[in-house]
């Protein structure tokens, strides 16, 4: 008996086909098969939203194969991802493989490892038909709002906008914090920084608290200089000392949301590239030895913060084993998971404990090392002691105004030996000055008198909201429920393709063209921009998931008020189109003396002059860092290559020919003047500012790298790297190469067929001449009737009068032969004989019969 299982990718279907057997084939669907028509809607909007889903284009030949084992398998396993969308491409499948009851079962896997696997296999189900509707509801929702919304904004703004129930609103978010920034009111503060010494010598420094009444701001110049001028030169006493203990839990383990953040941060990766090595890792790698072809981590798309007991038991046995008692709590660490969330799967953990990142790390490549470093280091922290941390605060006046000045030490370090929850900007102390309480204070008791080395007062001002990260939008959106796990990374991405949203550095910017188009969908749909419409939708999607809501009823409810916003709108603004701004920049045109704005065309940004036409100046897009080239002078400038990777290079390329990956810095060369680089080692991970003028040396250590023998394995697994690359890209070009041969051999082959057959009587002119040619015959000339005519009358010969089906009937009638009716049977039957059938219609049989009569 053989079994078909199928999922939905190669690497998951070669790692479960490991474990279950020969008993069981296991086959890859490559995603969705079936799915709306691209260039339709789709969605019958009278008759209930009914969708009218065809199999997608270019997937017929998988169709074709995955209906062929299931019909030579004896049972069939749907082992599709256990998610909204993996229960969808499981419902599809069942239909396009006409598969009956009796025939198929749902199996889910949470993990890609042997006991995962069997566990799924052991404990199939039906399809949850609650689950597939809530995604065929997302679905349906929108694609009436890309099919409805999109043309609308192509008629009143720009062609090829789009509009998403989801996408419209994270752009918002970022609309909203560009003009609270914009609106923001900065306000004056001071602070008082002294640079106090012990008697034994050690240093540490104050900030400014107050009076003995309490806390006090400074607001102006005035007022700091009082206070400065009042303590300087005068002793600073030690008037109290709080010592105390802090405890510092461990964060919980990844979700899908806290993973994409933190690698953001830590890592500097995208949400997209994030949740694609993620996929990796889940689907399987091939380790070598015991392990062998196995899926490192547990299913990388949930918002739970649960763990199974069997993995917190591991987590505990491995803690004490590897770092001691005393770093295990005693008990298991429970995580509550938030309210709204679904709780369908585990929160993301490696699937084994014991697989540790570097043990495996020459089998990963550098992303998924990092990334599964960082899953299993915050798994096995969130099952550790919490850090102990000894904290002391000390009180120093001085003229009665009081300093403070706080620190503390490490006394155990917990979960911290293993790793700490990075935040998106520096902890802040008030009104944005970074706080010094994270540095141990040197020795000294109450009373003590200490020497103020520095007194420095400082002008500030209060700071606008930053602009949003990628990881702090992620973070956003889930506080305000927009959106799921799994439409985060994708919703970004598109919203930044889209341009609606640029990426400076890290930081996220709406585009004038996202401003334009969120106004408007602010102003006019409220149902497509509201945030607290498109989270309570979230919220109905999982009371379909429940069952507890009908998916058409859902439907009906946001379509009524749709409609009727789109049909007020195309009212509003009948006969008027909004302009969009261009974005200006203080470049200024050479030829006209215009400031230049960004223009986007085929290949991207570039800058053009607002003149246009009278001005046609345009010029690449750069961003001047500052550093002035080594070779000629010339600022040096940023700029990316085509696949997206930032380099420097001479703002006078190609006259000048510099160009470097090294970031320029500000700094001079202390031998030569010249500007420094940065340069990061790609082996050695050393990081150096170097000097890049010929014949300068001039090199100073920023930060030091592994030890030589981890650099020389860095070298070797990147040089293995890379020759696998060119293994893999001299097979692609060897196999291009041979079918562009075999192409050419077909060609030559049906040439010199034609060449040495006789040409077929059904040819056309061109093949008759090149044919005739061939032969050395003179090409017969191209004949009308009335050539045919001439050549006849000049032999003598009569010329042939045109016969149709009419006169050859009236012929026949004339000599008095009886028209015969023929059909296609006879005709054939006819023809079989050796006779040429001949034609007749009604209307000529008629008339040969009556002339006859």
């Amino acid at each position: 008996m053989s079994k078909l299982v199928i999922v939905e990718s190669p690497a998951k279907a070669k790692t479960i086909g490991k474990y279950l057997g020969s008993d069981y084939v296991v086959k890859a669907s490559m995603g969705h098969l079936r799915d709306l028509p691209r260039k339709t809607m789709g969605v019958d909007l009278e008759h209930d939203f009914e969708p009218e889903y065809g199999p997608i284009e270019g997937k017929d030949k998988i169709i074709s194969e995955l209906r062929k084992a299931a019909k030579e398998a004896d049972f069939v396993y749907l082992a599709t991802d256990p998610d909204r969308e993996g229960e969808a491409i499981s419902w599809h499948l069942k239909s396009l493989l006409n598969l009956k009851d009796g025939e198929y079962k749902r199996v889910t896997f949470n993990e890609i490892t042997k006991k995962g696997v069997h566990y799924g296999i052991e404990h199939p189900r039906d399809i949850d038909v609650d689950l597939v509707d809530a995604q065929q509801a997302r679905r349906i929702l929108d694609r009436i709002v890309g099919y409805r919304l999109s043309p609308f904004l192509w008629r009143k703004v720009k062609r090829g906008l789009s509009a998403g129930r989801v996408q419209s609103v994270a752009t918002r978010l970022v609309v909203d914090r560009e003009q609270e920034i914009r609106a923001f009111q900065p306000e004056e503060y001071w602070s008082i920084e002294a640079v106090l010494r012990t008697q034994a010598g050690g240093t540490f420094t104050a900030r400014y608290y107050g009076e003995p009444d309490g806390k006090v701001e400074l607001k102006n110049e005035e007022q700091t200089r009082k206070i400065v001028d009042e303590v300087t030169g005068k002793p600073f006493l030690v008037s109290t000392i709080k010592k105390g203990k802090k405890k510092k839990s461990a964060a919980p383990p990844f979700t899908t949301s806290t993973l994409q953040q933190e690698a953001s941060r830590k890592l500097n990766m995208v949400p997209r590239r994030t949740m694609s090595v993620a996929q990796e890792l889940y689907e399987g790698v091939e380790l070598g030895g015991e392990y062998g072809l196995t899926g490192l981590i547990t299913y990388m798309r949930t918002d739970s913060l649960r763990l199974s007991d069997e993995a917190t038991a591991a987590a505990a046995a491995y803690i004490q084993k590897r770092y001691g008692e005393q770093f295990y709590p005693g008990k298991p660490r429970v995580f509550k998971t938030k309210g709204a969330a679904q709780d369908a799967h585990e929160a993301i953990r490696p699937s084994n404990v014991e697989i540790e990142p570097d043990a495996v790390r020459d089998q990963l490549t550098p992303d998924q090392y990092k990334l599964y470093k960082l899953i299993w280091s915050r798994f096995v922290a969130c099952q550790m002691a919490d850090a102990i941390l000894d904290t002391i605060s000390a009180d120093i006046t001085s003229e009665g105004h009081i300093f403070r000045a706080s620190g503390h030490t490490v006394a155990f370090p917990g979960f911290t030996a293993v790793y700490e929850e990075s935040t998106d900007d520096d902890k802040q102390g008030e009104k944005g000055e970074k706080s010094e309480s994270g540095k141990p204070l040197p020795a000294f008791d109450e009373g003590d008198s200490l020497t103020a080395d520095k007194i420095d007062p400082a002008q500030h001002f209060t700071q606008p909201p930053a602009r949003y990260t990628e990881a702090s939008l992620i973070r956003a959106m889930e506080e305000k429920g927009i959106g799921r796990p799994s439409t985060y990374a994708p919703t970004i991405a598109t919203i930044i393709d889209r341009d609606y949203v640029s990426k400076e550095n890290r930081s996220l910017r709406p585009t004038p063209l996202g401003e334009g188009v969120t106004g408007l969908l602010v102003d006019k749909f409220k149902s497509v921009a509201d945030y607290e419409f498109t989270a309570n939708m979230e919220n109905q999607l999982d009371e379909v998931e429940a069952g507890k809501v009908a998916y058409v009823q859902l439907l009906h409810t946001f379509y009524d008020g749709f409609a009727g916003a789109l049909e007020q709108a195309e009212k509003d603004l009948d006969k008027t189109r909004i302009k969009i701004p261009d974005e200006e920049t203080d470049v200024v045109c050479e030829k006209c003396g215009r400031k230049m704005v960004i223009k986007s065309g085929r290949f991207g940004k570039f800058l053009a002059c607002p003149g246009f036409p009278e001005c046609t100046n345009t010029k690449p897009m750069s961003e001047d860092t500052g550093a002035s080239c080594p070779t000629c002078g010339a600022k040096v400038v940023k700029k990316k290559s085509a696949r997206g990777y930032v380099y420097y290079s001479c703002e006078t390329y190609p006259t000048c020919q510099f160009i470097t990956w090294d970031k320029p810095l500000k700094t001079k060369c202390p031998v030569c003047d010249s500007s420094l680089f940065r340069h990061t080692d790609r082996d050695s991970k050393e990081v150096t500012d170097v000097c890049l003028r010929e014949g300068c040396t001039y090199k100073e250590l920023v930060k030091e790298g592994v030890s030589p023998e981890e650099a020389e394995k860095n070298r070797q697994r990147r040089e293995a790297r890379a020759a696998k690359a060119a293994e893999r890209a001299a097979a692609k070009e060897a196999e291009e190469a041979e079918k562009k041969t075999k192409k050419t051999t077909r060609k030559t082959k049906k040439a010199e067929e034609a060449e040495g057959e006789e040409p077929k009587k059904k040819t056309t002119r061109k093949t008759t001449k090149k044919a005739e040619a061939a032969e050395d015959e003179e090409p017969k000339k191209k004949t009308t009737r009335k050539t045919t005519k001439k050549a006849e009358a000049a032999e003598g010969e009569e010329p042939k009068k045109k016969t149709t089906r009419k006169t050859t009937k009236k012929a026949e009638a004339a000599e008095g032969e009886e028209p015969k009716k023929t059909t296609r049977r006879t005709t054939k039957k006819a023809a079989a004989e050796g006779e040429e059938p001949k034609k007749t219609t009604r209307k000529t049989t008629k008339k040969a019969e009556t002339e006859e009569v």
